[in-house]
C-alpha cells in the first residue's frame, strides 16, 4: 500500500511539473495549471465550431442576427482594450472573434477557446434588450478569457492519469509533455468525450465567468445592474431550480447575491455612453432676427 501510495504522489508531482503552463486569470488574478497549449486547444475549438456550425441552422432575422454580432463585438473591442493595456497583449492572438444567431428555442449561449461564441434564439425574450444581451455576451466572453475549456480538459486529463496509476500514468505524463499534435489532442477530447459545445463548467468556473461578464459589460458601456433582472427571468423560467449540489452551475440565489457583491467594482468601469446633445433647428423668425442685427 505504501509503495502504491508513493506511486501516485510521485506520478502526480512528474505529471505537474513536467507538463503544462501556469495561467493567470486576468481581473480576479486566479492562477491555474493548464496541461495544454494555446495552439492546442484552438485547434481542437476549431475543428469542433466548424462541426457544429455544419449541422446548426442560422436565424433568419436580419435584425436579430445584427443585434448579436454589434453586442459582440462592441463587448470584445472593450475586453481587448483591457488586456492590451494591462498586461495580456500577447492574449490577444488567441481570439478571432464570432457571433452567431442560431434557430434553436433553447434560452442558451455558449463560447468556445478563441472568441466563436454561439447564441440560441430562446434566450432572446429573456435578454428582452441589447443590455440584457450583453449581459450573457459577457458571460460567454468571460469563459474564453479565463481559459475555463482549457482548464476543464486539463482536469480530465489529470483525473485520467490519476486512474491509470503506475507505469501507464508516467508513459502518458511523458507523453503529453511532448504533445504538440492537435490530432493527438482531438484523439485524446474523444476518448474523454470533451466536447466544447456541451461542456459543463464547474460552479466556481461559471461564478468567475460572471463575475468577469459583469465588468466586461460595464467597460462596453452596459448597465452592470441590469445583470440582476435577466437573471431574475431566468431564474424564473425553472431552468435552475435544482438544488446547487445536483447541478454545475450556482443556485440562482447565490448567482445573484455574488453579482450583486461584485456590483461595487463592475459600476468602477462602468462609463455610459454620452449622447450628442441636441441641436434645434433655427426658425424662419429667428434667422430673420439674426440677419437684421447683423445689420
Amino acid at each position: 500500500m505504501k509503495n502504491i501510495r508513493t506511486l501516485f504522489f510521485v506520478a502526480l508531482a512528474l505529471l505537474t511539473a513536467a507538463c503544462g503552463t501556469t495561467n493567470t486569470v486576468p481581473i480576479t488574478g486566479r492562477k491555474t495549471r493548464l496541461l495544454v497549449d494555446d495552439a492546442q486547444i484552438l485547434g481542437l475549438s476549431s475543428q469542433q465550431y466548424q462541426d457544429y456550425m455544419k449541422g446548426a441552422k442560422l436565424s433568419t432575422n436580419a435584425d436579430n442576427t445584427a443585434l448579436v454580432k454589434r453586442v459582440g463585438q462592441r463587448l470584445a473591442t472593450a475586453v481587448e482594450t483591457y488586456l492590451r493595456d494591462n498586461g495580456y497583449s500577447s492574449e490577444l492572438q488567441n481570439y478571432r472573434w464570432e457571433f452567431n444567431l442560431v434557430a434553436n428555442k433553447q434560452a442558451n449561449a455558449f463560447c468556445m477557446p478563441g472568441g466563436k461564441i454561439v447564441v440560441y434564439e430562446g434566450i432572446l425574450p429573456l435578454t428582452q434588450d441589447e443590455s440584457g444581451l450583453a449581459i450573457v455576451l459577457g458571460h460567454e466572453i468571460a469563459h474564453a478569457v479565463a481559459k475555463h475549456s482549457a482548464e476543464q480538459l486539463s482536469k480530465q486529463m489529470r483525473q485520467q492519469y490519476v486512474a491509470q496509476i503506475g507505469g501507464t500514468v508516467l508513459s502518458q505524463a511523458a507523453q503529453a509533455k511532448g504533445m504538440g499534435s492537435t490530432a493527438a489532442l482531438i484523439d485524446l477530447a474523444g476518448q474523454l468525450g470533451f466536447n466544447f459545445a456541451n461542456l459543463k463548467y464547474s460552479r466556481d468556473n461559471e461564478m468567475e465567468a460572471d463575475h468577469l461578464g459583469l465588468i466586461f459589460a460595464a467597460m462596453a458601456g452596459y448597465d452592470p445592474q441590469l445583470a440582476i433582472p435577466f437573471w431574475q427571468r431566468m431564474s424564473q423560467q425553472g431552468s435552475s431550480k435544482k438544488s446547487e449540489l445536483f447541478s454545475d452551475h450556482p443556485s440562482d440565489e447565490k448567482r445573484m447575491a455574488a453579482l450583486q457583491k461584485r456590483m461595487p467594482e463592475a459600476l468602477k468601469y462602468y462609463n455610459p455612453p454620452v449622447s450628442a446633445p441636441t441641436q434645434k433647428k433655427a426658425t424662419s423668425a429667428q434667422k430673420k432676427s439674426v440677419a437684421t442685427k447683423k445689420k
